[in-house]
């Protein structure tokens, strides 16, 4: 079920007002800590850096030691509710791991994403067959990868593009990206004929970009993600995949880079039109 806000970004804007109103009223971790009775600095830390579910109630202690006034408290609480979210969605998730519940907290709540992938088509538009592959190759370097269970996760993914009020979503892919390679014909058949039926959907743009090294504007070699949200006080957030975990930025000074090579990518990117035209004929050859 769609939701309005990203608990992932709620917990981490909560936890910096939470952050700013304690130095404000100068106190320290250790003493917030003393006057609630938490057994350690650990907890406050973890809520503080958005990286714990937090609790209502904890939440509503933070804010009496703070003092805050009733119009910001009463916003606050309601981030907190947001951030918390309720274990029947953290449910509907089943058996994701922790990679892929990131990214389906982030694409839940998202107004806009953009995706850059280099050599692949992206998560959110891969068919069951071609995800198959790139999943089996991947146990290569993490045997204990489960095919089946992994292919559910981005099944429960995709339905962000069908859902009733979707995201803007865009996808900048290497021409690469068209190329089946060793791969079965009729997968990636299957594949381009899914990224046809995709980019008729209104919110939905496909652009491809030459393969790197083809034209002078930079081509980044890892892919990342950008996501905007309906509250702009929500920090817009990046994902920078990695062999082993992903990185997540919501620094403006980061967020802002990586805003400026996509601008980059989509002046290279063919336009939606002539993108389409490129992938029938792929189909048809």
């Amino acid at each position: 079920m769609p939701l309005p806000t990203s608990p992932v970004i709620r917990r981490a804007r909560l936890g910096a007002e939470l952050r700013q109103l304690r130095r404000r009223e100068a106190l320290t971790l250790e003493q917030v800590c003393d006057r609630l009775g938490w057994a350690s600095t650990s907890k406050l830390s973890r809520i503080e850096l958005g990286q714990s579910r937090p609790d209502l109630a904890d939440v509503l202690d933070l804010l009496d030691v703070y003092q805050v006034p009733p119009p910001q408290r009463d916003a606050l609480i309601v981030i907190a509710r947001d951030a918390a979210i309720s274990r029947g969605w953290w449910k509907s998730l089943g058996e994701m791991g922790e990679r892929q519940r990131t990214y389906a907290e982030l694409e839940a709540g998202a107004a806009g994403i953009v995706e850059y992938q280099p050599a692949l088509v992206p998560g959110l538009l891969q068919t069951p067959a071609y995800a198959r592959l790139r999943i089996a190759a991947g146990q290569l370097v993490d045997p204990g990868v489960d095919i089946e269970a992994d292919l559910r996760a981005r099944a429960a993914r995709h339905a962000v593009l069908r859902r009733v009020e979707p995201p803007d979503y865009t996808a900048l892919i290497s021409q690469l990206a068209c190329e089946p390679g060793d791969d079965p014909v009729e997968v990636w058949r299957e594949q381009l004929r899914h990224l046809l039926d995709l980019a008729e959907l209104p919110h939905v743009t496909i652009r491809l970009l030459p393969a790197a090294g083809a034209g002078p504007q930079p081509v980044p070699l890892t892919p990342f993600s950008c996501y905007s949200f309906p509250d702009p006080a929500d920090p817009r957030t990046v994902m920078v995949e990695a062999l082993t975990t992903d990185v997540r930025l919501t620094t403006a000074t980061d967020v802002e880079r990586y805003q400026r090579m996509t601008e980059c990518l989509l002046a290279a990117a063919l336009p939606e039109e002539e993108t389409a035209r490129v992938l029938t004929r792929r189909l048809d050859e």
